[in-house]
């Protein structure tokens, strides 16, 4: 084991199309893909795709989306550690104008405890927040192993506070920063009291302020890619993740400015792709983004 990702899994069905019918009407969607989906998931995906091959600790329900799934897990080399749920989650995105609405049909109602995996030969830990029990378990014991622990916090959930305390790298969205009432400062000092060596707040086409250890804040503007050329934004901000830590796993050494302006370039490659699997960036795509691509300017009220 290389790398563990832990979260909700889903079967994300994502279309394309102007409207959405209400009562007794229908209409028919431009696109449609139907790939696997959920933000450990996806990141786990990505640094599959990347070239580092992790575990991922999952929901899992005996049905033929569940099987579809394991299908999409072997294709990529991904172990997946189920923990058994009575039906599988599924997402429905309609990605629209650069941004995305989303209804999700969940099960998190877990049957049996999760598992306790041996984490020897392990070097990185990466977790969204689902999976409360589980999450808090891996991540003191990645702590106490000198183990890298990286969150996703796209959203404050009850443990989080609690979870903070054995995260080293802790990349959250605006939307964390308005459940606190913090601004993107405040937050990043937030982030720095729970002790996380690492915080970033990412902003969409705003891009990313972060430190590092002692660090003043830093700002990463977004690639610009042209409006035209945005199909999807859903999953983005997990291929960030997922590609940041394939980046640390490859060059541990490196500093992390590297290592999120590798995963910027990851990121800006799969909003130009349909659904999450179409996004999984490859190394040359992220190469060709890096080399493309400019950085988006300063808005007036970045300036």
């Amino acid at each position: 084991m290389q790398a563990l990702f832990i979260g909700q899994a889903y079967i994300d069905i994502t279309f394309l199309t102007d409207t959405l019918p209400t009562g007794d009407e229908k209409a028919i969607a431009r696109d449609y893909a139907v790939s696997f989906g959920g933000n450990a998931v996806n990141a786990a995906f990505t640094c599959a795709r990347l070239g580092v091959q992790p575990d991922l600790m999952c929901s899992q329900a005996d049905d033929w989306l569940a099987r579809m799934f394991l299908d999409m897990a072997a294709q990529y080399g991904v172990t997946v550690h189920g923990r058994k749920v009575h039906e599988s989650s599924l997402s429905f995105i309609m990605p629209k104008g650069g941004k995305r609405a989303i209804v999700r049909c969940r099960d998190n109602d877990f049957l049996h405890p999760f598992q306790k995996l041996n984490l020897s030969g392990c070097r990185a830990l990466h977790l969204d927040g689902h999976m409360p029990d589980a999450a808090l378990y891996y991540a003191r014991a990645c702590r106490e192993a000198g183990i890298l622990t990286s969150l996703d916090g796209g959203a404050v959930r009850e443990d989080t506070e609690e979870l903070l305390r054995f995260v080293d790298v802790a990349i959250v969205s605006a939307r964390f920063c308005e459940q606190l009432n913090l601004s993107v400062p405040d937050t990043l000092a937030y982030l720095r009291e729970k002790g996380c060596r690492v915080g970033g707040v990412t902003l969409g086409e705003e891009g990313m302020y972060w430190y590092e250890d002692t660090s003043p804040m830093r700002h990463l503007p977004a690639l610009d890619v042209p409006s035209e050329k945005v199909i999807d934004t859903n999953g983005a901000g997990d291929v960030f993740h997922g590609a940041y830590i394939n980046a640390f796993l490859t060059s541990p050494d490196a500093p992390w400015s590297k290592h999120f302006t590798f995963a910027r370039a990851a990121s800006a490659h799969a909003i130009q792709h349909l659904g999450n699997e179409a996004s999984l960036p490859a190394l040359n795509d992220v190469c060709a983004a890096m080399a493309s691509l400019p950085e988006r300017p300063l808005s007036p009220a970045q300036g």
